[in-house]
């Protein structure tokens, strides 16, 4: 069991409430995971609580053998429309919360000062100070997931709105009439790159025998046509699967040409289950639709990279975007 050496010692939780499993990590004073844990999202009544949250972190804690009294702050990347000033998920529809006081939930229970954030904001600003996009003036980050999630950091800071994050990427549109997206609209980022939309255009590739590899690793079941399915349904020869993949990166691209117009970032980080397991084929074809777009003058302004940190992007960002914010 992990155990502090220095009772003066103070430590950071970062916490990830972005995907099916929430995560919850430990850190030492320089943001050196000490423990992490991670946990389905959902209880089983299949309801996402903030008493999940707490006892989550309550046994990270416990197995790191301190108490949350050597707590210096709680970090925690959220999704969903956010007031970041008090710390409010105001609505996040695949949580099933409205005006959920996470940040003052947090500080009751243990005591000590905490912030939200968006959760790709917290990956990309993860990805800013321990990974990829390290130093950066402006590094965008585009996440693939179950939408497409998007965030920037603008000399050493979470770019964001008044009241709210931004940088919704995932609904700006890049296929005029397009397949209709969750948020009712046609024709956004997300109904043509997320891997909801790859999983689905794989499973009816399955399904009209396009690919058999495929078939035999998943079949037709959306829940099963998971990244890693999809990577090695690819390396064993699916080649319509692999133009799947291509496209829905095409149009990834297309949208970050755009983005690089707008904002002239140096480095623009791909990140997310999709990206990390084609990494190779995803930063070569998003690279080479953005390219197209791109006016001549940008095209050496920048670069596109996947993501290092991997699983722990969101959880140390939040933990060291909070530090950042209350110190």
């Amino acid at each position: 069991m992990p155990e502090a050496t220095n009772g003066n010692d103070r430590y950071w939780v970062g916490f990830d409430l972005g995907g099916t499993k929430m995560l919850s990590v430990l850190t030492d004073a320089k943001f050196q995971p000490v423990v992490r844990r991670r946990r389905k999202t959902r209880d089983d009544d299949g309801t996402i609580t903030m008493a999940r949250v707490i006892s989550t972190i309550e046994k990270t804690l416990e197995e790191a053998n301190i108490t949350s009294e050597r707590l210096a702050g709680i970090g925690i990347g959220c999704p969903g429309m956010l007031d970041l000033d008090h710390g409010i998920v105001l609505e996040a529809g695949n949580l099933g919360w409205k005006n959920e006081h996470v940040q003052e939930e947090l500080e009751n229970a243990f005591h000590c000062r905490a912030v939200i954030a968006n959760d790709v904001d917290c990956g990309v600003y993860g990805e800013y100070r321990f990974g990829a996009a390290k130093d950066a003036h402006t590094a965008i980050g585009v996440f693939p997931g179950t939408g497409v999630g998007g965030g920037m950091i603008y000399e050493g800071k979470i770019f964001r709105g008044k009241n709210c994050s931004c940088l919704e990427v995932g609904h700006v549109e890049v296929l005029p009439n397009g397949p209709r997206c969750s948020c009712g609209r046609r024709g956004c980022l997300e109904a043509v790159s997320s891997r909801l939309a790859v999983s689905a255009a794989a499973a009816q590739a399955v399904f009209r025998g396009q690919a058999p590899k495929l078939a035999e690793l998943a079949g037709t079941d959306l829940a099963s046509i998971r990244s890693g399915a999809l990577a090695e349904a690819i390396k064993k020869g699916d080649t319509v699967i692999e133009q799947i993949v291509r496209d829905a990166a095409s149009h990834l691209g297309t949208a970050i040409g755009g983005l690089i117009h707008v904002l002239a970032p140096d480095i623009v980080v791909l990140g997310g289950g999709l990206v990390e397991a084609m990494s190779e084929l995803y930063v070569e074809t998003v690279s080479a639709s953005a390219k197209r777009w791109v006016l001549p003058s940008y095209a050496k302004t920048y670069e596109i990279v996947a993501a290092k940190l991997g699983d722990d992007a969101v959880a140390l960002g939040a933990a060291a975007w909070a530090d950042s914010t209350i110190g």
